[in-house]
């Protein structure tokens, strides 16, 4: 979904009123409940079972995968700076499901080979089950933006 003035009217409201900004988080969240539970619905069970092992790389723990952590990673997340690409995204928050969805996404390896192939630029779950349920929650989503637009242009003005 691409919206032209988004991050403009996000931004605006916390100079308006930083409650209204808390408000369409909290918004977006609920109405990207469907998508997210669907998410959540495709970590099902352990991909590899060496991904249970602790693991850790220059200092930092990047496994054991869990099912209900990789489940409790997924969250929606709303980002206003200008380097960011989306606006507002369905995000992985567990290191260990992050590395799980994006394994050889760049470069072929091992452990992608052992996962199985992966479509450039995609994810494992989180990519495929968010366009899976889109229709459920874009429409609503994009109506809450124009009702904060309105309501952005209305106070500006």
């Amino acid at each position: 979904m691409n919206l032209v003035g988004v991050r403009e009217t996000i931004r605006a409201l916390n100079k308006i009123e930083p409650g209204l900004r808390k408000q369409f988080v909290a918004d977006s969240r609920r109405i990207a409940a469907p998508a997210i539970e669907e998410v959540r619905r495709g970590y099902d069970r352990l991909p590899l079972s060496g991904m249970a092992r602790k693991w850790s790389q220059g200092g930092r723990q990047l496994f054991p995968f869990t099912v209900a952590k990789a489940q409790r990673g997924v969250q929606v997340k709303v980002d206003t700076d200008r380097r960011a690409t989306a606006i507002i995204s369905i995000v992985q928050k567990d290191q260990a499901a992050a590395i799980f969805e994006t394994a050889g996404r760049r470069m072929p390896n091992p452990l992608e080979r052992s996962l199985g192939d992966l479509l450039p630029g995609r994810t494992r779950i989180l990519g495929p089950a968010v366009y899976r349920s889109r229709r459920y929650f874009e429409p609503e989503l994009r109506k809450s933006i124009a009702r904060l637009t309105a309501r952005v242009q209305k106070e500006l003005n």
